[in-house]
């Protein structure tokens, strides 16, 4: 129950009757706050107004913004329910990051309207967190300016009355656990103790983007907006990001092309395309499909009115002139006059890399035997015993500081073995592609100029045929790289690694800056590339889909991993988490009865029945969207995508349920 102090608040706040009241916080679960007030009270009060301190959601409705007179949105509209999860994706430079900037009104919409509850607090991260000498702990306390400035207050306030308040909110927003959590988030983020209370001076700009991060995540605003999150993370920090968003209490937008990102840490796609916004329900492989589901159906109806016109064409060209002929022909006129043209998608541009094919060597390509490495003190990596073969694809693991970007280094030929034997092969050519040989592009040269110093005697046609290999086309080509996309910086970067088709190649964070068709084309290009591959990469999909080989950077050593991707991921998340004791073993259950089994059977005719339902839901949903009528009515269309969306989780989990049945079955019946 409230105090009688707490009280008195409550009823002077102003709210008028029957507006006053509590209600509790879904984000901190046992607070409860007066609806207009804002003011926190412990207890279990309830009352039926009651509404929650920063309950409601972000609505985007009918925005106009363009851009240099270029359209960015057009009469957009969406709707983020509070505390939902959601991924915004779509082509770079449809204008994601402006939409950010609108959110936050940094930017004056042309029309429509951005609504947030007025409470509402909006987070991102810094461009780049200052060279300072306050510690990475420090700063990150800072990020929570209430705690912060709430903190300062008490140092000087003398008011009896003041001071109790400001105890009472330090306690509301748990200020004395503050510590523990903001050296969590460090330490997810990979920062240990010490490296905590250190200056931020002693880091570089990335690093100290990791600190701008962890700060965001601390403050923990009501709105997170994420842009790229995990480009300055390595693997261990990109899957600790994953878990802790899943487990984040308010709402989180994130810009992203990292295909396990958004398919684990959000439950929603905003989808930005041809200057609209549309929200899916579910994670981004179940909105690929859905998206493509739907392209090809109004591919196919687009097809039939083709088809419808060109015979009702046809029938007019024929018998115009014909006065039997004159009514039926003037009748077919009008009907393709009303006929509403049914636009087929357009096709997704193509995009490729073309790496060019090495000559095969005789393995192996290199050999260590009892090989040492570091810089100027002891060893980073000790007593290395390893063979590469031509035909290898390697992931590396391990945590940051393990020594994974020293061992790229050594194989790399940019560092030399301190002790033991590396041998490689004589005609060996080695391609190496790190994040920071990005920033070291010429600025003030073109992608032309990059590639006509390392190919001075080939001709101009042949040296724009490599760009257009990587999706640098004739106007990239011309432009100053300072005027390029991050995307188009990696491709050109990556152009630069591979001219003298390598043997090897060594990839350290090759997907930051690439969107995610860009990475599907690498997947594409380093499974058909016949040299050996070394990666380093916080993408999960690309090193399921290219890696045949784990090793683990670990205490100064490289061994062989014996599990696979998801088990490494399991034991990342597991941290220092005891191990479970082993189940004792299960005593085989009896066969079960025949009333059994038919009941087993039963379920899976009962599932089977409920998937063919939602299938041809799915069916006629299709075709309603496919209807071009139906967009001339924004808020109706959708409803009706609502609904597709609803009708495909259904359909993923009656198929899930039709698994689990059918399989009991077979085990039952075994």
């Amino acid at each position: 129950m409230p105090t009688p102090d707490e009280m008195a608040r409550l009823l002077a706040c102003g709210a008028p009757e029957g507006k006053r009241g509590w209600g509790l916080c879904p984000q901190a679960p046992g607070i409860y706050r007066d609806r207009k007030c804002g003011l926190p009270i412990k207890g279990r009060l309830s009352h039926p107004k009651a509404l929650c301190y920063g309950a409601g959601m972000l609505r985007i409705s009918d925005i106009t913004y363009s851009v240099e007179g270029r359209p960015l949105f057009e009469g957009a509209s969406a709707t983020i329910p509070t505390g939902h999860k959601v991924g915004l994706v779509g082509a770079n430079g449809t204008g994601k990051t402006t939409l950010f900037r609108l959110i936050r009104g940094e930017l004056a919409l042309e029309g429509g309207e951005i609504a947030m509850p007025s409470r509402a607090r909006i987070g991102g991260v810094a461009q780049e967190v200052p060279s300072s000498s306050t510690s990475l702990l420090e700063t990150v306390l800072q990020a929570d300016t209430e705690r912060a400035s709430l903190l300062e207050e008490a140092d000087h306030a003398t008011d009896p009355h003041r001071i109790a308040d400001i105890q009472a909110r330090l306690s509301d927003i748990d200020a004395w656990s503050a510590e523990g959590r903001a050296s969590a988030i460090l330490k997810g983020l990979g920062f240990d103790t010490d490296a905590q209370l250190r200056p931020c001076s002693d880091f570089s700009g990335g690093w100290r983007m990791r600190v701008a991060l962890a700060g965001v995540l601390f403050a923990q605003p009501d709105l997170l907006l994420l842009d790229e999150p995990t480009n300055y993370l390595d693997l261990e920090g990109a899957l600790w990001l994953e878990s802790y968003l899943a487990k984040y209490p308010h709402t989180v937008i994130i810009i992203s092309h990292d295909r396990g990102l958004l398919n684990r840490a959000v439950g929603a796609i905003l989808h930005l395309e041809n200057r609209k916004l549309t929200y899916w329900s579910g994670p981004y492989d179940q909105f690929a499909r859905q998206r493509a589901e739907l392209r090809a159906v109004q591919t196919a109806e687009a097809k039939k009115q083709d088809a419808r016109r060109a015979h009702l064409q046809s029938f007019v060209d024929r018998f115009k002139a014909k006065a039997s002929k004159a009514v039926q022909a003037q009748s077919r006129v009008k009907m393709l006059e009303k006929m509403t043209p049914i636009l087929a998608p357009e096709e997704a541009k193509k995009v490729v890399f073309s790496f060019p094919e090495p000559e095969q060597l005789s393995p192996p390509i290199i050999t260590m035997d009892g090989v040492a490495v570091g810089y100027d003190g002891p060893p980073v990596l000790r007593k290395l015993d390893l063979r590469i073969d031509q035909d290898d694809r390697i992931a590396l693991l391990g945590k940051n500081g393990e020594g994974k970007s020293t061992l790229s280094k050594l194989l790399a030929g940019k560092l030399l073995p301190a002790t033991g034997k590396l041998v490689r092969s004589s005609k060996l050519r080695i391609g190496y592609f790190a994040q920071h040989q990005v920033d070291e592009l010429h600025l003030d040269e073109t992608p032309l100029q990059h590639i006509m110093r390392l190919r001075p005697a080939e001709a101009q046609p042949r040296l724009r045929a490599r760009l257009a290999g990587f999706g640098l086309g004739a106007d990239q080509a011309d432009t100053l790289v300072g005027r390029l996309s991050g995307g188009q910086k990696a491709r050109l970067s990556l152009l630069l690694a591979t001219i003298d088709a390598p043997h090897l190649l060594i990839l350290d964070e090759p997907t930051n800056h690439l969107d995610i068709e860009s990475r599907e084309a690498l997947v594409t290009a380093l499974t058909e590339y016949s040299g050996a591959v070394i990666l380093v990469s916080h993408d999960m999909h690309l090193l399921g889909l290219v890696a045949d080989r784990l090793w683990l950077v670990k205490g100064g050593a490289v061994q062989p991993y014996q599990g696979d991707l998801d088990a490494y991921r399991r034991e990342l998340l597991a941290g220092d988490e005891p191990a479970k004791p082993a189940e004792k073993p299960k005593e085989k259950a009896p066969r079960p009865s025949r009333e059994a089994l038919l009941a087993l059977k039963a379920d899976v005719r009962k599932c089977e029945d409920r998937l063919a339902k939602l299938n041809e839901m799915r069916n006629k949903l299709a075709v309603k969207l496919a209807d071009p009528a139906l967009y001339e009515r924004p808020e109706e269309a959708v409803v009706w995508q609502k609904k597709y969306a609803e009708v495909m989780e259904g359909l993923d989990k009656a198929e899930e349920l039709w698994m689990k049945a059918a399989e009991k079955l077979e085990a039952a019946d075994a």
